[in-house]
């Protein structure tokens, strides 16, 4: 079984992969906290913790592959897999590490590791051109030609980073979770603020989407991940699918054109 990580600026995610990427299934996913202070002993005994309670054993798991966008946390988590593993851990980003695309943008080492393999997992799953849509620390759009190849992308605050903004700056308005509200004008702060949110956000998709398509010229299929994708597609019609380990997802496929089974 393989272990798959993808370590972003707020959460680190972890997967289990069962079978040859991309037919495989994920047979666990767990997440925590990102936190660069841990140490790779940390990560293993929270990991135990998680596949004991899954009735998973750890020998099991044969390899692991990683991708990180944080690294003050890469050290430690390379530690970890070893451990677990006995073997190195393949890691995105390394010089050597195929990732089946070419990278179309003026600096292709800005890219970030987790928005190529969301790039690879969407072109694995869907024909033609895609925008995968990220709902994470930030939200962003990349762009994925019909051959699979990355294109470049569109990179705004994340949903709750602008949440957090509205608490921070501000004397009287309150934290409050993203929520789609019943209607557009809200009868009080709180529902206010949810319109706001959400309904603005719904706009910067659409908007960026359309632009995305009249630049280009062409149809483009929307994926969209992250933890408020499913919600978002509730109020647009712009997102046609959604899928929450699109990352991990690509990163076990680029295992497997690295290190074939």
């Amino acid at each position: 079984m393989l272990l798959v990580i993808d370590c972003g600026n707020t959460n680190t995610k972890f997967g289990l992969y069962e079978g040859i990427a991309p037919m495989g299934r994920f047979v666990r996913v767990f997440r925590l906290d990102t936190d660069p202070s841990l140490a790779s002993d940390d990560y293993r005994a929270r990991i135990d913790k998680d596949l004991e309670a899954a009735g998973i054993d750890a020998g099991t798991i044969t390899d692991a592959a990683i991708a990180t966008v944080v690294p003050a946390a890469r050290d430690a988590l390379i530690g970890f897999a070893k451990g677990l593993t006995g073997r190195d851990p393949l890691v995105i980003g390394s010089p050597d590490v195929n990732l089946g695309l070419r990278v179309l943008i003026d600096r292709p080492a800005e890219a970030g590791a987790d928005r190529l393999v969301a790039a690879v997992a969407a072109h694995a799953g869907w024909a033609g051109a895609k925008i995968v849509l990220d709902f994470g620390t930030a939200t962003t759009f990349d762009v994925v030609t019909a051959d699979g190849d990355y294109a470049g992308g569109v990179i705004a605050p994340g949903v709750n980073l602008a949440l957090d903004a509205l608490h921070a700056g501000t004397a009287q308005l309150p934290r409050i979770k993203v929520a789609r509200p019943a209607g557009v004008v809200g009868k009080g702060t709180v529902p206010a603020m949810e319109s706001g949110i959400y309904w603005g956000y719904v706009g910067l998709i659409e908007g960026i989407v359309a632009r995305i398509r009249a630049e280009h010229k062409g149809p483009f299929k929307v994926i969209a991940t992250g933890g408020l994708a499913a919600l978002f597609k509730e109020g647009t019609s712009v997102i046609d699918e959604t899928d929450p380990d699109l990352t991990l997802r690509g990163i076990a496929i680029v295992h497997v054109l690295n290190r074939p089974q």
